[in-house]
């Protein structure tokens, strides 16, 4: 079994912005960066899915009103790049560039995904962690998704498809959005590094 490590979610490169974690539940959103190809008429996802989560999220932490995450004001009402899509268990990517190497997975391989979140709560600063997971089902070819199926990714909604995107599917009772973070990088000593616990779990296994 093979597996490989997946950066997901808005940033301060894409999109100038963190999605919110609990550090002390763990419990966070996740919001995807933006779209940069134009998607098909009707078939675009925006960002104003997502201000219902910042605020459920706010309100099941019991944060003053004053404190709930907000998006940039830039970002109501554009087009969002929801990939992985969490819901319809899909993730694409370029085979020819950084998806080269999710290109060679094969059925029951693993695509883990990790994001940079902004912990809220009791510590502050940027918590890396693992977001979400996909048991590989099949691979296939972008541009061979029949139309049915063009809203399930980011890649099969834009105008055009690149001959090299392909899709991953992942396995429906085995993947999916993680309840909760698990955090594997924090700050320490004057940059972002792999958690001591992780480093144990690591060691544990070499």
């Amino acid at each position: 079994m093979d597996a490989i490590l997946v950066r997901i979610g808005i940033d301060q490169e894409y999109g100038g912005w963190n999605a919110p974690v609990d550090a002390n539940s763990r419990r966070f959103v996740y919001v995807p960066i933006p779209e940069s190809q134009e998607a098909l008429p009707g078939f675009a996802r925006l960002y104003d899915e997502i201000p219902p989560a910042l605020e459920r999220f706010s309100v099941d932490l019991g944060l003053d009103h004053s404190l709930y995450p907000t998006l940039p004001p830039d970002l109501p009402g554009f087009p969002m790049h929801l990939d992985p899509d969490f819901e319809c268990l899909t993730y694409g990517d370029n085979g020819d560039d950084r998806g080269a190497k999710v290109k060679k997975l094969a059925r029951d391989d693993i695509v883990v995904f990790y994001a940079g979140l902004r912990a809220i709560g009791t510590r502050r600063g940027l918590l890396y962690a693992l977001v979400g997971l996909f048991v590989v089902d099949r691979i296939e070819r972008a541009k061979d998704v029949p139309r049915q199926r063009w809203h399930e990714n980011a890649h099969t909604r834009k105008v055009k498809i690149g001959e090299p995107d392909i899709i991953v599917r992942a396995q429906r009772t085995r993947s999916g959005r993680l309840e909760r973070a698990i955090p594997i990088g924090e700050w320490r000593n004057r940059a972002y590094r792999v958690t001591n616990e992780m480093l144990k779990i690591w060691a544990a296994w070499t």
